[in-house]
């Protein structure tokens, strides 16, 4: 199992010092979220909480996912970048594969572009997207982002996007895995069947084995079954060797942690949450 560290929530100016501090340590990816405004009014309630309440304060640090990518690789050599998640119908897919397939080409291909569907209409409004049939139109933004990555010229003909004969340079010199996030069935199916694995929300680790026991039997059953499959997860109830490996032995192959709220490291403090990063890695990674 490989060790992915968060950067969500935290300063913008952590993001190099950590990064580099991560790849020393070992960790094999570094996670980064994704919004583009916070209204001073969310009018729908957040989905991954019982109350529907934010996990974040107005006035987080959302930095740019492409620009962040671009930075980071610029000052580290090995660790890879995923996003945890891209919310990728609120863009315009033609841009989308322009910003993901230079940051590929950029960081030698040290990229998996993780998605989601959203669930911020407020953000689709300003973005000028429709939030309707976003499901529907990912589908075929994956198509479509797959079809501008292979270089050479490509058509489309699809229910949301046409074009005639193209070709977008520069050309990712391997395939950008894309992992999907979600926990509704269509998302889960998505992910089997559509996408190269899941990334988790939070979970206990029963939970864990529940759906990825649903995702291996989508999976089986689906045109990418013989693609090994990638499952990033954050487990709520796992913090040490024995209980990284349940996880590993029912499918886990990514862990996603913030490894300084383990030792109490603070988000605003840089040095803590440093020590906290090597301390996991004696502890479970070395």
């Amino acid at each position: 199992m490989k060790f992915v560290c968060h950067l969500a929530f935290g300063p913008t100016e952590h993001m190099l010092p950590i990064a580099r501090a991560a790849e020393e340590a070992g960790f094999d990816t570094l996670a980064l979220s994704d919004h583009v405004v916070h209204p001073e009014t969310v009018k729908a309630p957040y989905p991954y909480t019982a109350d529907g309440s934010l996990r974040w304060e107005p006035f987080t640090d959302w930095p740019d996912p492409w620009v962040s990518v671009g930075a980071m690789a610029a000052v580290t050599e090995r660790i890879r970048f995923v996003t945890g998640v891209y919310v990728l119908p609120m863009r315009n897919p033609f841009v989308v594969a322009k910003a993901v397939g230079t940051a590929a080409a950029l960081s030698n291909d040290r990229l998996t572009l993780g998605i989601g569907t959203g669930w911020m209409e407020d953000e689709f409004d300003l973005l000028e997207q429709s939030f309707r049939a976003r499901g529907r139109r990912t589908d075929e933004m994956i198509e479509v982002l797959r079809k501008l990555w292979k270089g050479g010229m490509v058509e489309h003909r699809g229910e949301f996007y046409s074009f005639d004969r193209l070709e977008m340079s520069p050309a990712p010199r391997k395939e950008i895995p894309i992992v999907v996030g979600g926990l509704s069935e269509r998302a889960l199916r998505r992910a089997a069947t559509v996408g190269d694995g899941w990334i988790s929300d939070r979970h206990t680790t029963e939970e864990l084995r529940s759906f990825i026991g649903r995702l291996r039997a989508m999976r089986a059953e689906g045109p990418r079954a013989h693609i090994p499959m990638r499952v990033m997860v954050s487990c709520v109830d796992a913090f040490d060797r024995d209980a990284y490996r349940r996880l590993e032995e029912f499918g886990v192959t990514h862990l996603v942690t913030k490894p300084w709220v383990l030792y109490g490291g603070r988000e605003e403090d840089l040095d803590s949450k440093i020590d906290g990063l090597r301390r996991f890695a004696d502890e479970q990674i070395r």
